[in-house]
């Protein structure tokens, strides 16, 4: 009798240990009822909020490793909470999701909010999962530029149109030259070059992975502008301005919306949130897993970190 009290304390010490931590041992429940419903192996890409961490090429090589463990045949549900980051690693991980799925396509679910190059893994999607509540935004590329020690964002597509402009005016001025030389020679001719070639990148990745999967009756010239709310900084006016359910659908994207209180969306929540918990304590920055496998990278070094 007492060394089963003894076992049991043990038990609900661990337990307690597992909750405030929020283990993966902790999730493991969710993602199996999760399954069950979605019929399909459920996966999650979660970066920190708090801890500000941006997707990188790293992170396919993480994503891989746990989609190598997991029986796709059926399919994969890729669960998607993150501010953004690389395009070109968003691209590869579409890629990689694709290709180890068994059916050739994926799934994406946002609890919250999947922004800049986590719209683009989901608009690789063959459909794309929301509630009211969550949030896709414009993928409009970002330079960083430091000013006086700190970080300024500028909308690629930005900065190109305001030279452009500005160009225009200085040849068609029927006045003096002069005030039009000066600002223009806050720009770079060959910075200019390679923006507009990163911005023809990015519209050219969106259109493709849209023409290959959910918007694959269109023609590129159809895609493009359908979904110019998420290519033109002109239409959303900020990098981070939400683009909600409404204007996934006006945009012709296959959205599927839940209920805030169904079964499924109840699952969904509790998993993004404590996910979010987990990703939002001292030193974590990103975590990539499964029902069977969790890794997870540290801020400082991004270090992998299994469970």
């Amino acid at each position: 009798m007492v060394k089963h009290s003894g076992q049991r304390h043990s038990f609900v010490v661990r337990r307690i240990h597992d909750e405030v931590q929020q283990s993966h041992s902790v999730r493991k429940d969710l993602y199996v009822s999760l399954q069950n419903i979605l019929g399909r192996p459920v996966v999650t890409f979660v970066t920190s909020f708090v801890n500000p961490a941006m997707i990188q090429q790293h992170d396919a090589l993480m994503l891989e490793s746990v989609l190598r463990e997991c029986d796709l045949s059926g399919g994969l549900a890729l669960l998607i909470n993150s501010a953004g980051g690389d395009l070109l690693a968003a691209e590869r991980i579409c890629n990689i999701c694709r290709s180890y799925s068994g059916t050739g396509e994926y799934v994406a679910i946002v609890p919250r909010m999947a922004k800049s190059a986590a719209s683009l893994i989901c608009l690789g999607a063959s459909k794309i999962l929301m509630s009211d509540t969550s949030e896709l935004g414009p993928i409009d590329p970002q330079l960083i530029k430091w000013e006086n020690g700190q970080p300024k964002f500028f909308s690629i597509p930005t900065l190109v149109s305001s030279y452009d402009q500005l160009f225009e005016r200085a040849v068609n001025t029927q006045g003096r030259i002069e005030p039009f030389l000066q600002q223009l020679a806050n720009y770079d001719e060959r910075e200019i070059a390679e923006l507009r070639h990163v911005r023809e990148l990015m519209e050219e990745i969106a259109v493709r992975i849209l023409k290959s999967g959910m918007l694959s009756n269109l023609d590129e010239e159809e895609i493009k502008r359908k979904i110019q709310m998420f290519l033109r900084p002109e239409k959303s006016k900020i990098h981070e301005r939400p683009i909600r359910i409404r204007d996934a659908v006006e945009c012709e994207l296959k959205v599927e919306a839940r209920n805030l209180k169904d079964e499924l969306w109840n699952i969904v929540y509790e998993l993004g949130l404590r996910l979010d918990y987990f990703v939002s304590r001292d030193g974590i920055a990103k975590c990539i897993e499964s029902a069977e496998i969790s890794w997870y990278a540290l801020v400082d070094d991004e270090d992998e970190q299994g469970e």
